[in-house]
């Protein structure tokens, strides 16, 4: 492997390594604790950036269309993932609701948007503006996004629904569910990757 002059710190136990550029296959570990510093993952940005707009494509469906319809006694009824959180504001759980719209909206919603904004100037070798505040944001945010949460959810309430109603699904349900796989492949991407493409000079960032 060939060395190039940038340190890693390692997350386990502090150490300073320099960084090395590593082929298909190879994980760089701490000497020390064992820790995986670095590993081979190609360009990032071609694997990425795809996956970031299809995610935010599925969004868009997964938020503007309903996500189930039911027919009960004559009666239709549809709604989408804000009217849900209206429903719940409406019936006085206005902490569940503003939990809800949280992780299910809002902290996604910002995790990708984050994401497009440090991958766009990037693939065209340049540093955002806000770099550093925003890759700590976006570390800070990861916890809290819980959308496969929401969607275990609704299939267990669909489930159960079934045996008293006609429950048809609808696009949003699909939208969450792709949305699901995506934003876990998208999310799995390392926030200190990025400190490598903007600061490594083979990069043309610096």
């Amino acid at each position: 492997m060939q060395l190039v002059p940038h340190a890693i710190v390692c997350e386990g136990c502090d150490a300073v390594h320099q960084k090395t550029t590593l082929a298909c296959g190879e994980t760089a570990r701490c000497v020390r604790c064992g820790t995986e510093l670095d590993r081979y993952t190609g360009n990032p940005l071609q694997r990425i950036l795809p996956l970031v707009v299809a995610a935010l494509v599925m969004f868009a469906v997964a938020n503007l269309f309903p996500i189930v319809s039911i027919a009960i006694g004559g009666q239709h009824s549809e709604t989408t993932l804000f009217g849900a959180v209206v429903a719940l504001t409406d019936e006085g759980m206005a902490e569940v609701a503003a939990l809800v719209l949280a992780t299910t909206l809002l902290f996604p919603l910002l995790q990708l948007l984050i994401l497009l904004y440090l991958l766009l100037p990037l693939s065209r070798q340049r540093r955002p503006v806000g770099f550093a505040l925003l890759v700590r944001a976006l570390q800070s945010l990861q916890p809290w996004g819980m959308v496969e949460v929401f969607l275990l959810g609704v299939l267990v309430a669909i489930v159960k629904l079934t045996s008293a109603a006609e429950v048809i699904a609808g696009p949003a349900l699909g939208a969450f569910v792709a949305l699901t796989v995506l934003l876990t492949a998208v999310l799995s991407f390392q926030p200190r990757n990025f400190w490598h493409m903007a600061f490594d000079p083979q990069d043309g960032t610096a």
